[in-house]
């Protein structure tokens, strides 16, 4: 799972972690405890997860909810215990607006954001033309621990195409 940690805890996170740092101002402390320098350099996850990948769970595309979508659906990953929820606004049989909140891990969420970003403005049977494939694609890549997550994205896009009757 992924933790969001506050500015505080990060800091004394990377305090206590790098106590013998030849930078021994706070500044110099607070720079190393950023999200990206611990992503990338203390949990290393630049090596095991790709730069699309990374930057779609850093900054995600399309988060959050339609408050008067045409379909919503949230589905689990009973393995796992990822969640994933998604909303849809369809105008003209297109899909004009796609939101999604998940809760999971790195993979579940960029899959999540990833999946919003190749689905808004087609067509429904576009959109249900998606395959796997091009998910993991369009993340650069997924461990193959992980390719759970571009399911789970998946199933949750055809759910919601099954509530608008396609």
């Amino acid at each position: 799972m992924a933790y969001l940690l506050s500015r505080r805890q990060t800091v004394s996170f990377a305090t206590r972690l790098l106590p013998t740092c030849q930078h021994s101002t706070s500044s110099a402390k607070l720079a190393l405890a950023t999200p990206t320098f611990l992503l990338h350099h203390i949990y290393n996850l630049s090596r095991m997860y790709s730069a699309q990948l990374l930057d779609h769970f850093q900054n995600p595309r399309n988060a959050g909810d339609i408050s008067d979508a045409d379909a919503t659906v949230e589905i689990e990953n009973p393995a796992c215990g990822d969640r994933l929820r998604l909303t849809m606004k369809i105008n003209s049989g297109r899909v004009i607006d796609i939101r999604f909140k998940a809760k999971g891990c790195v993979p579940s969420m960029a899959c999540a954001s990833a999946l919003t970003e190749m689905v808004a403005g087609k067509t429904l049977d576009q959109a249900g033309q998606l395959q796997r494939e091009d998910l993991i694609a369009a993340v650069g890549g997924l461990p193959q621990a992980s390719t759970h997550a571009a399911q789970l994205a998946l199933d949750a896009l055809s759910a919601a195409l099954r509530q608008l009757g396609r």
